[in-house]
């Protein structure tokens, strides 16, 4: 029998080198694989991608494009179509990845167009600093710690695995994490989760990046309004293109994803002192105020993403 916080379940069935689902088992993204991504349903997000990007590099006068967690490389790949010529193949595009299996996919899609990096902070040291940074759905495969609200405080949940079955169990945290979502009041029972290991992520790297801009595409909201009639929580998995919930995604660890909404009010509170930012607003009106699409059936499907731009101090 073993015991382990959520946070270290979800980072070992995600990320462990051996038995990972990020490391080892993702065949595909799209129809193939386990989950789709809203770009690989629409040329719109990357549309406006390419149109945002565009407009950044122009304003910070770099060349340097940064995707951090590119999957199979059809974003970036889509994004450079939709450059203008004169960015076209003067871009350096720069792919962020840890996955073995999604970085031969990349290479696949984009072969010598890219460059490659296992971390964001090689790929900021090959472009001094001075890049226009990119993410789609990033932030929610990070590890999440996850809590519920008890009659006096919040208790964090850890697993108890035995040889046939996984349980739950509540334990005291002591020091909660930093997050906004602890200051709402919430009823007796709620579960919450916290993107905590993003946050010690992103504080790693972000003194050493100079000048640009970062957007970020994630489904989430702020916290305000991140768990409306959703007493149980977000975290899910994805398996055979099927949503997973509850404890049953206990059953099959490394061979599904594991996945949770994204508190865009966090994201805003974490990147201070080191950013700047602009209000974040969803995926649909961030595409309709740099293109002209018109597509209800994608548009209505990015209402339930947010679009996050940051930028340096200066």
């Amino acid at each position: 029998m073993s015991q382990e916080t959520f946070e270290q379940f979800m980072q070992r069935c995600l990320h462990d080198p051996q038995r990972g689902y990020y490391a080892k088992n993702i065949r595909a993204i799209g129809s193939r694989g386990d989950f789709t991504t809203a770009p690989q349903l629409s040329s719109a997000p990357a549309k406006a991608i390419a149109s945002w990007a565009t407009q950044a590099m122009r304003t910070h006068q770099t060349r340097n494009l940064i995707e951090i967690g590119p999957g199979m490389g059809t974003l970036s790949q889509q994004i450079l179509r939709h450059l203008p010529l004169t960015l076209r193949f003067t871009t350096k595009l720069h792919l962020v990845d840890s996955s073995p299996i999604l970085i031969n996919h990349q290479k696949k899609t984009l072969g010598k167009r890219a460059s490659y990096h296992e971390t964001i902070q090689q790929a900021l040291k090959s472009c001094k600093g001075n890049a226009v940074i990119f993410s789609n759905e990033l932030v929610d495969a990070f590890p999440v710690r996850l809590f519920q609200k008890t009659h006096n405080h919040w208790q964090e949940i850890s697993a108890i695995h035995s040889e046939n079955r996984t349980t739950e169990i509540l334990t005291n945290p002591g020091t909660l994490p930093e997050s906004s979502i602890f200051n709402r009041n919430f009823p007796i029972g709620q579960r919450v989760e916290v993107h905590e290991s993003y946050q010690k992520w992103l504080q790693s790297w972000l003194p050493i990046w100079r000048r640009g801009e970062m957007l970020t595409i994630d489904y989430g909201t702020l916290a305000k309004d991140l768990y409306h009639r959703q007493p149980h929580g977000s975290l899910r998995g994805y398996l055979l293109q099927q949503r997973i919930e509850g404890t049953d995604i206990y059953q099959n660890p490394g061979l599904q994803d594991l996945t949770a909404d994204v508190n865009f009010s966090d994201l805003i509170e974490w990147g201070k002192p080191f950013l700047q930012h602009e209000a974040p607003v969803n995926l649909a009106e961030f595409i309709q105020s740099h293109t002209q699409a018109q597509d209800d059936q994608i548009l209505n499907a990015c209402r339930y993403f947010m679009t996050l731009r940051q930028f340096p101090n200066p």
